[in-house]
């Protein structure tokens, strides 16, 4: 095993514990995991509600500059669905011809944190567009990456802040050789995701009732 995939392993040891640490958090907050579901007791489920916000103190509290901004930050829906769309198009129809696995989107929408009933409407809405804004980015960049293995998989000279998945398996900045040599192998290396797919929602994140 060459240091930089004994790395990459090192890489999803990491996020596996990460992930059950997030587990392990289920008892101190009051849920348990039901077929992937996040279930809270009958006196968790009352406290959340005792703790909710108010809506017309949210909204009396809410400054002018929030308020100002909010139909900037909502008229994104647009760009976002033309993304989201044009994506999942370029994906289907292109991904068979060059021979590159589809990244499965359900994978990246995660959409549960508006069942916690210590939010109120408004901040229940607000994390449904979130969870949808983030799910789509990782969801565009995921194919992105795929796409850019297949045409340039070639790491930068500097440094890249928070690389897509596949970019650590990309030959090296100035590596000819390997680059001119091993194109074709490189660009058609996807055995990982079928080792090791994607997490699906469940095991991302759990739906909180």
């Amino acid at each position: 095993m060459s240091g930089m995939q004994e790395l990459l392993e090192q890489i999803r040891i990491l996020e596996k514990r990460v992930a059950d640490q997030v587990s392990a958090e289920a008892a101190q907050f009051g849920y348990t995991v039901q077929r992937g579901r996040a279930r809270f007791s009958d006196e968790t489920r009352r406290r959340h509600r005792a703790m909710q916000n108010r809506l017309r103190d949210y909204l009396r509290e809410a400054s002018l500059p929030v308020i100002a901004t909010g139909p900037l930050i909502y008229s994104l829906i647009l760009p976002m669905l033309a993304l989201d769309v044009m994506a999942t198009l370029f994906q289907w129809i292109c991904f068979p011809v060059y021979g590159i696995p589809r990244v499965i989107r359900h994978d990246y929408f995660v959409y549960d944190r508006h069942h916690l009933r210590y939010m109120n409407v408004i901040e229940r809405f607000h994390c449904f567009y979130c969870s949808y804004a983030n799910g789509l980015l990782g969801y565009a960049t995921e194919i992105a990456g795929r796409t850019e293995q297949h045409w340039c998989p070639v790491k930068h000279a500097r440094r890249v802040k928070h690389p897509h998945s596949r970019y650590y398996r990309f030959f090296s900045y100035g590596d000819a050789e390997s680059y001119q040599g091993r194109l074709d192998e490189l660009r058609n290396r996807f055995d990982d995701l079928k080792e090791a797919p994607a997490p699906s929602s469940d095991s991302k994140e759990k739906d909180n009732e």
